[in-house]
C-alpha cells in the first residue's frame, strides 16, 4: 500500500532518504508478514500473538447467569508483542494524515518551515486526542464510572481488566512508543528533540504504571482530563496558525489548562484516598495486584503531583517568555515610531528654517534698492 508520495529523484536502496521516504511503506510491509502468518498453521498461533489482546480469563457473568462466562484480562509478557504491532499501525496512520490531510493544507496555506513543523505536530495530536477522549469516555460510560465514581476505587478484582480497558491501554502504549521512531521520520530539529523526549517519556511512564498497578479507571479517567486539555491547546495553535486573530483561544486555554491541572489533582488526591486507605493489608503482592502499601501511595501521590507542577511550570514559562518577547516588540516598535517622528520634526524644522530664510532675502534687497 503506497502511502507517501514518491519524489522526482531516486535516492539510493536502503539509504537514508529512501527509508525516509518510504518509511510507511516499509513498515506496512512488516505488518502485513504478521498478517500472512495467520493463513498458515505453523504460524497462525505466533501471529495472533501479535493481532489480538492475550491472558484472558474465563469469568462468569454475574449480572446475567444466562449469558455463561465472559472474558476478562491481566497484563502479561505476551503484551509486548501485541504494542509493537499495533505500534506498526501507529506509523502507517502517523503516515497517511500526514500526506493525504496535513500535507495537502500545508500546500494551500504556504506555512513557513518553522510553522509547517507546528502545524504538523499539533495537527498529529489534536486527531489522537480527539479519538481519545471520545474512546475514554466511552469505555467510562459504558462501565458506569460516570454515574457511580465509587468504582474508579473499587472497580474489578486485582489483575482484572474488562476487553476493552485493555486494548485502549495497548494502543494508547503503542501510539506513544510509535512517536520515538516518528522523531527519526519527520527530521525533527535537534533543538526540538529533548522536549519530545520528555514529553513522550512522561506520557509512557504514567501510562505504563497505571496499566501495571492496576490503576485503570483512575488512570483513563486522569487521561480523558489530560487529554481534553491537551486537545484545546493544539486546536487554538491550528486556528493561530490559520489566522492570527485567535490569538484570544490561546489565552482561554491557559484558564482551561489551570483548572484541568487541579482536577487532575483533585481526582487523583481523592481515588487514591478511598482505594489505598481502605484495606489494612501492608505487605505488597506484585502478582496479585496489591498497591495498598505506604509506598504505593506515596510514589502515586508524589508522582501526580510532580508531572502537575511540572507541566503548570512550562506554562508559566512559556506565557513569561512570550510576554517578554511581546513586550521587547513593543518596545522597539515605539522605539523606531519615536524615532522616525523625531526625525520627521528635524527635517521639518530645517525645511521651515531654510523658507524662512530664502523668504527674508528678497525683502532685504528690496530695502537696499
Amino acid at each position: 500500500m503506497g502511502l507517501r508520495k514518491k519524489s522526482t529523484r531516486n535516492p539510493p536502496v536502503l539509504s537514508q532518504e529512501f527509508i525516509l521516504q518510504n518509511h510507511a511503506d516499509i513498515v506496512s510491509c512488516v505488518g502485513m508478514f504478521f498478517l500472512l502468518g495467520l493463513v498458515f498453521e505453523g504460524t497462525a498461533e505466533a501471529s495472533i500473538v501479535f493481532l489480538t489482546l492475550q491472558h484472558s480469563v474465563a469469568v462468569p457473568a454475574a449480572e446475567e447467569p444466562a449469558m455463561g462466562s465472559k472474558s476478562l484480562y491481566y497484563y502479561g509478557v505476551k503484551d509486548l508483542a501485541t504494542v509493537f504491532f499495533y505500534m506498526l499501525v501507529a506509523i502507517i496512520i502517523h503516515a497517511t494524515i500526514q500526506e493525504y490531510v496535513l500535507d495537502k493544507i500545508n500546500k494551500r496555506m504556504q506555512f513557513t518551515k518553522a510553522k509547517q513543523n507546528k502545524f504538523n505536530e499539533s495537527g498529529q495530536f489534536s486527531v489522537f486526542y480527539f479519538f481519545s477522549c471520545i474512546w475514554g469516555t466511552f469505555i467510562l460510560i459504558s462501565e458506569n464510572c460516570l454515574s457511580d465514581p465509587t468504582l474508579i476505587w473499587r472497580a474489578h478484582p486485582h489483575r482484572m481488566m474488562t476487553f476493552q480497558m485493555k486494548f485502549f491501554y495497548i494502543s494508547q502504549l503503542a501510539y506513544w512508543f510509535h512517536a520515538l521512531p516518528e522523531l527519526y521520520f519527520q527530521k525533527t530539529r535537534k533543538q526540538d528533540i529533548p522536549r519530545q523526549l520528555v514529553y513522550i517519556g512522561l506520557h509512557l511512564f504514567h501510562i505504563t504504571g497505571a496499566y501495571l498497578l492496576y490503576l485503570n479507571h483512575l488512570g483513563l479517567l486522569l487521561l480523558v482530563l489530560h487529554y481534553f486539555v491537551e486537545l484545546l491547546s493544539h486546536m487554538c495553535g491550528l486556528f493561530y496558525f490559520s489566522d492570527e486573530k485567535y490569538q484570544k483561544g490561546i489565552s482561554l486555554w491557559a484558564i482551561v489548562f489551570i483548572l484541568g491541572r487541579l482536577m487532575t489533582l483533585i481526582v487523583s488526591v481523592l481515588t487514591v484516598g478511598f482505594h489505598l486507605a481502605g484495606s489494612q493489608n501492608q505487605n505488597p503482592d506484585a502478582i496479585t495486584g496489591n498497591v495498598n502499601v505506604l509506598a504505593a501511595k506515596i510514589a502515586v501521590l508524589s508522582s501526580s503531583c510532580t508531572i502537575q507542577a511540572y507541566v503548570t511550570w512550562n506554562l508559566i514559562t512559556l506565557r513569561l517568555q512570550r510576554w517578554i518577547e511581546d513586550s521587547n516588540i513593543q518596545a522597539s516598535c515605539m522605539k523606531k515610531k519615536r524615532s522616525r517622528s523625531s526625525k520627521k520634526r528635524t527635517e521639518n524644522g530645517v525645511g521651515m528654517e531654510t523658507s524662512n530664510r530664502v523668504d527674508c532675502l528678497p525683502k532685504r534687497k528690496e530695502k537696499s534698492s
